[in-house]
């Protein structure tokens, strides 16, 4: 877990490091470029990795140049809010997860049945309601939230066929064994997709799946096909429990040193980046749900809304959104469908 940082430490040495590590405005000026240097522990296939290198890089190439660094060779996984608030790094992909430890408030954009789709994602983090969240970050930890990246929707794939087993809403969850990962946020939202909840390190998975230790798992369909789960499973449930996400980050100081239209560009930029990637990523899911009904499993969606309604009331019912802002859950919902 990434320890919290002090915020006003981290705004101050931001502060007065900002020119110290060469990112002040000269460097921005006439015929020098900057460098953007991007960390991730992302591969260098990975869907985020090629919308960026594909669509940014060239869009800001007039004025900079976009550095990738993969497989945290840069700087460590979990550490890269705190290497730009430091001044030692320009861009970064940070998750809600991650930004929850250093404002709780961010849980929200990380538990079950928040975000509905990758459409939803877009129109909940450009709404008005999002603009605190995004200045709190920018104003204690010096980090600019461009633009939101979709990574897939989490659905439950069980052992049972769709004869043994149908799962149209949480009540017919109980009493199944699901393996969830490990921490107590994954498995408060296996409580409360009605499931009983089975912590099991993912290794282990496919060899539980076969020999019935687990009746199920929930993953995206690209891991269901990548860990051939497929091979012991026999129906797909389509709950969307989980429309997972991360945002692009960017430095602040570098952010506040370029001119109005480069801003633009590199906004802009962000953006297209962003939508490739989530056109490519909505893409395979479809084709891997062809793949995976080639492959003789059932595939259908539940009760969607007794679902949602189920999960959330559990979140708002307990200590688990004592964070959340008054009033922004019943945003976020209205900007569904």
């Amino acid at each position: 877990m990434i320890k919290k940082l002090n915020r006003r430490v981290a705004f101050a040495s931001l502060t007065a490091l900002g020119l110290a590590v060469g990112l002040g405005a000269p460097a921005f000026a006439g015929s020098h470029l900057l460098t953007l240097r991007m960390s991730t522990p992302a591969s260098a296939t990975d869907q985020r990795s090629i919308a960026l290198e594909e669509v940014f890089a060239p869009a800001v190439a007039g004025f900079a140049t976009y550095e990738p660094h993969y497989n945290g060779s840069l700087i460590a996984q979990n550490s890269e809010l705190e290497a730009i608030a430091s001044g030692d790094l320009e861009m970064s992909i940070t998750s809600a997860q991650e930004l929850a430890q250093f404002f709780p408030e961010f849980s929200i954009f990380a538990t079950g049945y928040v975000h509905q789709d990758a459409a939803h994602q877009v129109a909940v983090f450009n709404d008005a309601l999002m603009e605190p969240f995004k200045q709190t970050v920018e104003d204690e930890l010096g980090v600019k939230l461009l633009s939101v990246m979709y990574l897939g929707q989490r659905h439950v794939n069980l052992r049972q066929t769709k004869e043994e087993l149908t799962v149209m809403t949480p009540a017919d969850l109980a009493g199944v064994n699901l393996r969830m990962p490990g921490t107590d946020a994954w498995q408060f939202l296996g409580k409360a997709l009605g499931a009983n909840p089975t912590p099991m390190a993912f290794t282990e998975v496919y060899t539980a799946l076969s020999t019935g230790s687990v009746d199920g798992q929930d993953n995206p369909l690209p891991t269901v096909v990548d860990a051939k789960f497929y091979e012991v499973t026999n129906q797909i449930v389509l709950t969307a429990h989980l429309v997972d996400l991360n945002y692009v980050a960017f430095s602040k100081a570098v952010w506040d040193g370029l001119s109005a239209d480069q801003q633009a560009i590199v906004q802009a930029a962000a953006d297209a980046a962003a939508e490739s990637g989530r056109q490519i990523q909505l893409q395979k899911e479809a084709e891997l749900g062809a793949f995976l009904t080639e492959k003789g499993l059932e595939i259908y969606e539940p009760d969607m809304a007794a679902f949602r309604s189920h999960v959330q009331s559990m979140y708002l019912t307990t200590d688990a959104s004592a964070d959340w802002p008054e009033g922004v859950l019943d945003k976020i919902n209205a900007l569904g469908n």
